[in-house]
């Protein structure tokens, strides 16, 4: 199917319309249904990751340290893998600014992008909320008196008094004011989400550039944020993700949503880090693969095609040169050799006067002899 608009094929030229119309482009995806991609990515992101840390105690999965981020991992794998050839898959706030401060995807996009992932990952917030049993976070809680809201609390992002390792120290047989010391400060917060979403951000256009050979982009990128995420689990819960942040703060207690800044602010500028790092330490233009894929203009894609005409043309007017030559040799070839008269020498005039001399004195002995044999006389 002719992948070359009407509008397009009324200023090309007809061979190099044709010519287009045989060239496999990827299309060129409308700014909603990119929109809708990522809405879609980040709700898959929110809805796994997140599922599986809100029941975590239920599933068995409690004690397992690897259970949440590789939740986390795969669902960007299974989505990227998907729709990632649509909007670039990034399912992230801090992704999209790496991507556009490193070229990747227009400056006008950023606002958007962000407020469709917003959109997705409260839509999963919402249904997780909704699905939790009443009586469970009772049952769950150590003091019998849980709520939905603290319940959901557990997924949320935070530090100090609300990091993942103050509410296991409090609860043990720790004094309250020893756990307190061993929690993580706001500082602490900061540099690890910054620091870990610049790695995120830095494999993810590393591994997407088109320049690159790698053909297992998601699976690279699900890998790194499962392991990140690992990482930060213990001090933060794990942003690296504004938008993951901002779908759980929002069913949370009061103290996520205060908190909530450091998790906007931290991903963005380790994003931000990354991509200024990137668009330096590329020498070529970045927006030259995947990330979300820019294809070529139909002018440049026009050029591109009259320059292959005009060499095509070159190659066939050398051809026709040579078969005209080699036409010409074999007709020379196949004309008849002239023959070759040999001329009599005339003799000269003393050869002929000697030779009539001798052919006198010839004819004078023969009659000579016949005049001795006739005066002879008979025996």
């Amino acid at each position: 199917m002719s992948t070359v608009s009407s509008a397009t094929a009324e200023n090309v030229d007809p061979v190099e319309a044709e010519i287009l119309e045989e060239t496999d482009v990827t299309p060129e995806y409308s700014l909603l249904a990119r929109l809708g991609a990522e809405a879609f990515g980040t709700f898959t992101l929110v809805l796994i990751g997140v599922g599986i840390a809100l029941f975590a105690a239920v599933n068995g999965v409690a004690g397992n340290g690897l259970a949440v981020p590789l939740g986390f991992g795969i669902a960007v794998l299974g989505a990227a893998s998907a729709v990632g050839h649509i909007s670039g898959g990034h399912f992230n706030p801090a992704v999209s600014l790496g991507g556009a401060i490193a070229g990747r995807i227009s400056w006008a996009d950023l606002a958007p992008y962000w407020l469709a992932q917003l959109v997705g990952g409260t839509a999963a917030s919402a249904i997780l909320f909704f699905t939790v049993p009443s009586g469970l976070p009772s049952i769950l809680s150590p003091t019998g008196e849980g709520t939905t809201r603290s319940l959901f609390s557990g997924t949320s992002n935070g530090f100090a008094e609300n990091s993942p390792v103050y509410g296991l120290f409090s609860r043990s047989q720790i004094d309250p004011a020893m756990a307190a010391d061993a929690s993580f400060p706001l500082l602490t917060a900061l540099i690890v989400e910054v620091v870990a979403t610049a790695v995120f951000v830095g494999v993810i256009l590393g591994v997407t550039d088109k320049r690159s050979r790698i053909s297992y982009a998601p699976a690279a990128i699900g890998l790194t944020l499962a392991v990140l995420i690992a990482l930060a689990a213990p001090i933060t819960n794990g942003s690296l993700n504004p938008a993951r942040s901002t779908a759980t703060a929002i069913f949370s207690e009061g103290w996520a949503l205060q908190q909530l800044w450091v998790f906007w602010v931290a991903p963005l500028l380790g994003a931000a880090i990354a991509g200024l790092i990137y668009l330096l330490a590329t020498p070529a233009p970045a927006a030259v693969q995947e990330w979300p894929e820019v294809e070529p203009t139909h002018e440049a894609e026009a050029a591109a095609a009259a320059a292959a005409a005009a060499e095509s043309a070159e190659e066939e007017a050398d051809v026709d040169a040579i078969d005209a030559l080699l036409a010409r040799q074999s007709a020379a070839a196949t004309v008849p050799s002239e023959t070759v008269v040999v001329e009599e020498v005339p003799a000269t005039q003393s050869e002929a006067a000697a030779a009539e001399a001798a052919a006198a004195e010839a004819q004078a002995e023969v009659e000579g002899d016949e005049g001795d044999r006739g005066t002879t006389p008979r025996a």
